[in-house]
Parts: structure tokens; sequence; C-alpha cells
């Protein structure tokens, strides 16, 4: 039986070997093609990670203590104010642990989880609703349970601002703000001996910025308004933050608008050693 012979043209050979050219043309672009978009997906993430990097984690402990038993009723003011500045802060990129009506062991335990957050190039937030007071030359947020009768009942009960500072800073946070809305009239002032109305000084330590509901000393009475009147003014200012201002420039233009809005009645005091450039906005 005689087999069938093929017979393949040298036109044929042509035309196959160029239309195999082709194919790997195609292929080879395609897979250049997924190359650069592969390259341009690394350099979009490089950027945002050295844009990260740049801005660092932003960590945020608000405290809204209202329900004290020792006072003639309820503060209100401030759990709306620790919701409305919890929204606020997330939308400035902060990662927020929110606590409302919290013990001593409340409010210490979630220091520790802030202390746990917080890396090298972290900006770290406080901020306390409620009331406060002084013993001595510290400042001290009072928790729902504290049991005071006298100076010494602060200390073992009240929580130091100016420890939670301290942590923030042995921590190794970059930037440390504080916002500290307590200048009421204490409920327990008529038990001391001797007692001073207000707070004390908050010292801020290198690279933080604390901003009080009025200076050291003075008493600020709430507003009927839904939020004490240093939270709305301070929401305020970050709502117009459509572009990236210094927290600085925000913390001013809240006390300035205060002081204004009372007639001086009411001054907010700032205190920065703050050298970074945080910003809030945008």
């Amino acid at each position: 039986m005689n087999g069938w012979k093929l017979r393949i043209s040298p036109r044929s050979i042509t035309v196959a070997a160029a239309l195999v050219g082709m194919v790997s043309l195609a292929i080879g672009a395609h897979a250049a093609l997924n190359m650069r978009a592969l390259d341009a997906a690394k350099a979009v993430a490089t950027e945002q990670d050295n844009d990260a990097g740049k801005r660092g984690s932003r960590i945020a402990l608000v405290i809204g203590n209202g329900r004290y038993p020792d006072a003639n009723a309820p503060l209100t003011q401030p759990i709306n104010d620790a919701r409305a500045l919890t929204a606020g802060l997330r939308r400035n990129g902060f990662d927020v642990d929110v606590v409302e009506d919290a013990s001593k062991d409340d409010m210490t335990r979630a220091v520790d989880r802030m202390k746990s957050k917080i890396r090298p190039d972290s900006v770290v937030m406080l901020f306390f609703g409620g009331y406060g007071v002084q013993a001595g030359r510290e400042s001290y947020m009072i928790p729902v349970d504290a049991r005071i009768w006298k100076e010494a009942d602060v200390r073992r009960d009240g929580l130091s601002v100016e420890a939670v500072l301290d942590a923030m800073k042995e921590s190794g946070a970059r930037a440390k703000l504080v916002v500290i809305d307590a200048s009421r009239r204490n409920p327990y002032e008529r038990r001391f001996r001797a007692f001073s109305h207000g707070l004390a000084p908050i010292v801020a330590p290198d690279n933080a910025l604390i901003l009080s509901s009025a200076t050291p000393g003075k008493v600020a009475d709430d507003s009927k308004g839904q939020y004490s009147v240093l939270v709305a003014e301070l929401l305020n200012n970050l709502k117009q933050s459509d572009t990236p201002t210094a927290v600085e420039t925000v913390f001013n233009k809240t006390r300035v608008a205060i002081s204004h809005a009372s007639e001086g009645e009411q001054v907010p005091s700032v205190s920065s050693s703050l050298l970074d450039d945080v910003r809030f906005g945008g």
C-alpha cells in the first residue's frame, strides 16, 4: 500500500512561520502589558505605603463620663461629646477606642489598650469629658465609681492626665494630643479642707499639644446645648478642615472662638511643645 505523501510548499512554510511569529509577538506584548500593569500597581502601593509612613498610625482614646453618683444629676454632654468626637476622629483616620461611664478599671484597661497599639510613628490622642479635679500640682480624670472624701482619695481613685501622657511617651508615640473637657465645679469640693477650682496646669512633655476647656484654676459652666462648648467648636473647626490643617491651628481657632463667644468668661488653655506637622482634614 502506497502511503500518503505530505507535500508542503515553500510558501506554506513561509506563511506558517509568519503566523507563529505574530502569535509570539502577541503573547510577548500581552506579557509586557501585564508586567507594566503589575509594576504600576506596585508603584502605587509603594507610594501609598510611603504616604502612610509619613502620616503614621493614628490612635485615639475617647472617654465620656456622665453618671456620677455623687453629682446632683448626670452629665449629659460628655457622652454626646464622646460619640460625636469619635465620629469626627474616625473621619480623620484615627483608630478610636471609646469608653462611656468608665470605672477606674475601665479607664486603666483602656489606657493599656492604647499603649499596646502605639508605634514609633504613632500620633496619639486622648479626650476626656466629665469631672476633673486637681490634687497637688496634677490634674486627675475622675471615673464614675470614685469614692472621694478628701484630696488623697483623688490620687487613689482618679487617673492623672500627666500619667497618661507619660505612658504615651514611654510607649514611643511620635506626637501626643490631649483634649480635656473637665473644668467643671466638682461635686466633692465641699468635702475638702482646702480646695481649688478647675484643673492644675498640665505641662506638655516633648512633642505634645494640650487643649483644656478653661485656663488653670477656672471653672467652665456647662451650656444648654447637646454638646459642650469646647467640643461643639472643636467639631466645627474639624468640619471646616477641607484641606489639611495643622492641629495646632485647629486647637487655637477653637480657643479663640470660645473666648470671643463667651466675651472672655471662658478661655480655653492651649499648651504646646509640638514639633511635628500633624494635620486634620483633607
